[in-house]
């Protein structure tokens, strides 16, 4: 009597398997037609110029940052006594956790110039025109959130660093009139630093993370699967080029992730960051240690450095209006930025839809405003580049003598001082107009 041979057992085990991998495809796909949805998505056709893959290049960096953030939650301990002492303990002591921190902060940083690259090429090529209006103001919303969470991220070490610029944003919270003491009190819960710290934790590491988990598929999904895919214009021909989702948009997509999160790891393994452990633990009234351009919060830094101290004493209560100014300056800026398309349909009084993109020398007038904004906040963080050279202190008899303050990127004297901050005053009202009036001569010779 003949015996089952192994090859033949073999055999029926793989066709089993098929059969078993068929029926449950088949069974998924009755109850959840993903089928019908999927082939017709496949097919999509994707733009292949570089400039595309920008969004692309945040996501994969946010990626990275949820990842490193997470492995980061298990060791950091945000108690403000031991804050400090945490995140150096992180760094010098817990096994690859230096390297962790610095993805994190690597992740953090190009995840922002990411996005900050990517609405510059929606807004110069007039991506965000009907019917992108709704995928444009998500995108000006998760850059607002990406910012917030970046000045959170780098307040949770708990070092002189950190500390001072939570200081900085407690006075700007309780020079607010009637509210602000009841902000900082909301924030702070007492005299500083109070609570703040376990409160930027649960901030920076549940709420605001989970809001930008829901914004970000919906920006991309919007975008990608449920509208037309913006083209660039051919060469005097009014065609596009592309191509599919799958195999080339995959591939592409694939090959930008492994290319950004290679980029992250290289500037974390030989480009060093935010040196927690040479800041030192938090101390009222030490030297800040230098941090210029500490581009995150930079541009409101450097307003508050040009804008004059300007005091306003009503009813025996002194306002700071210089203190509002810079904060003004960023509302309204997203707010423009967020109805930026309604506004220029408005006074352009173009309502078509529009899937193709423009030149920037197409669009004179929009990309000479984008260059005088961009313009205007430079001038606003070199405001952040200079910084005074700080008086020597002595200690009473007896205390030993404090060690001395750590030099800025340019550390002037008072008089050199002085005649910058009055240079760039003047440059934040004259540098945005010349380039206005430069960027839209210039498109209208070359579109001419």
């Amino acid at each position: 009597m003949a015996t089952p041979t192994k090859s033949g057992r073999r055999a029926r085990i793989v066709a089993g398997s098929a059969k078993t991998a068929v029926d449950s495809v088949i069974y998924l796909d009755d109850r959840l037609p993903f089928a019908r949805w999927l082939r017709p998505q496949l097919r999509k056709l994707f733009p292949s110029h570089w400039s595309f893959l920008l969004g692309e290049l945040a996501l994969y960096s946010f990626a990275l940052l949820v990842l490193t953030g997470t492995f980061l939650t298990l060791f950091y301990k945000p108690n403000p006594d031991v804050a400090f002492s945490s995140a150096a303990e992180i760094s010098l002591d817990v096994r690859g956790g230096l390297l962790m921190r610095q993805l994190h902060h690597w992740s953090a940083t190009v995840f922002v110039l990411a996005i900050v690259a990517h609405l510059c090429r929606v807004f110069f090529t007039g991506a965000f025109r009907r019917p992108r209006e709704l995928t444009w103001m998500l995108g000006v919303v998760l850059f607002g959130l990406v910012l917030f969470e970046s000045f959170l991220g780098v307040s949770l070490p708990g070092d002189q660093l950190a500390m001072a610029g939570l200081r900085q944003a407690q006075g700007l919270l309780l020079s607010i009139p009637l509210v602000g003491t009841y902000l900082s009190a909301f924030a702070f819960d007492g005299g500083f630093p109070g609570q703040v710290l376990p409160r930027i934790f649960v901030t920076h590491v549940l709420l605001v993370p989970g809001i930008l988990m829901a914004v970000v598929p919906l920006h991309a999904l919007i975008l990608t699967w449920r509208q037309k895919h913006t083209e660039r214009r051919s060469s005097g021909e009014g065609k596009v080029t592309g191509g599919p989702f799958f195999p080339y948009f995959a591939v592409k997509n694939g090959a930008t992730a492994l290319f950004t999160m290679g980029a992250i790891a290289a500037l974390a393994t030989f480009v060093r960051i935010n040196p927690v452990w040479e800041h030192g633990a938090y101390s009222a009234g030490g030297y800040v240690p230098s941090a210029q351009p500490f581009w995150y919060y930079g541009v409101l830094d450097g307003a508050q450095r040009l804008v004059p101290p300007w005091e306003i004493t009503i009813g025996g209560y002194v306002l700071q209006p210089g203190l509002w100014i810079p904060p003004l300056i960023l509302t309204v800026f997203f707010g423009i930025l967020l109805l930026y398309p309604f506004l220029e349909r408005r006074f352009t009084g173009d309502g078509d839809y529009h899937h193709l993109l423009d030149r920037p020398s197409q669009a004179p007038v929009r990309t000479a405003l984008g260059v005088a904004v961009i313009a205007f906040f430079t001038v606003l963080w070199a405001g952040t580049w200079v910084s005074e050279a700080a008086p020597r202190m002595h200690s009473a008899p007896g205390f030993p003598e404090p060690p001395p303050a750590p030099a800025a990127l340019l550390t002037v004297p008072h008089d050199t001082y002085t005649t910058v901050v009055v240079g760039l005053r003047v440059a934040a009202f004259v540098v945005p107009v010349l380039a206005f009036l430069v960027t839209r001569a210039l498109c209208r010779r070359r579109s001419a």
